[in-house]
């Protein structure tokens, strides 16, 4: 299937990490211009996603290049195990996880949400956790959950625009991830297949699919959800 991504201007923030670096080159592979955002990016445009001043420059930064945005994928956060499971219902912790993940989320969309209004088009994936739909540790879930329900959010606002916003739900990210999946947890993914998952909803062809959350690696086996 042709995702029809070719000459699309798609910005990915956290782009050096496991997963941002899998959906870069995925995405370059169908035609894509990728620019990589990070903190400390050597070769690509420097953007603090937890900094109102740093998106706004990295997204006029990308303008300014570019003339375009097309998409925007958000893959940037500390990874799960920087949490300190001791302190998982410490509110100065659980505030910290919220910061740096759903609201950094909420930063870079928001400031790219009107430029893609304007233009008719436009496409932002987030990338959660099945944390998000379990217990146990407070800082995680509330981190992962609300970027979901940030992102539906800001899907419901700009419907009908042209501009979707979604999204995925990976689990225990890994290069080989384990074929059995006990009951209470999710299946494991591979970064390919989390950047798999993101080019299609980045390109043109995910027209009709809005305001979703979408697990990779098997849903928490032994719940259901409608």
């Amino acid at each position: 299937m042709d995702l029809e991504l070719n000459e699309r201007v798609v910005l990915v923030v956290g782009g050096t990490g496991r997963i941002g670096r899998a959906v870069a080159s995925r995405l370059r592979e169908e035609g894509a211009t990728v620019v990589v955002a990070s903190r400390h990016a050597h070769d690509g445009l420097v953007l603090d996603a937890r900094d109102d001043e740093s998106v706004r420059r990295g997204i006029a930064r990308v303008l300014d290049d570019h003339g375009r945005l097309d998409a925007l994928v958000v893959t940037a956060a500390p990874a799960a195990q920087t949490l300190d499971p001791a302190r998982s219902s410490d509110p100065a912790q659980v505030l910290e996880a919220l910061d740096a993940k759903a609201l950094a989320f909420l930063r870079v969309a928001e400031a790219a949400l009107p430029v893609m209004v304007d233009a008719g088009y436009g496409r932002i994936v987030g990338v959660s956790g099945q944390n998000a739909f379990m217990t146990g540790n407070i800082a995680g879930t509330v981190r992962n959950a609300a970027l979901v329900i940030t992102a539906k959010n800001l899907a419901d606002q700009v419907a009908g625009s042209g501009v979707t916003v979604n999204t995925v739900n990976p689990g225990t990210v890994s290069a080989e991830p384990p074929r059995e999946i006990p009951r209470g947890t999710g299946g494991g993914c591979t970064p390919a297949e989390v950047a798999d998952v993101i080019a299609f909803l980045v390109s043109p062809r995910s027209s009709g699919v809005s305001g979703e959350a979408i697990a990779i690696g098997h849903r928490l086996r032994g719940t259901s959800g409608l």
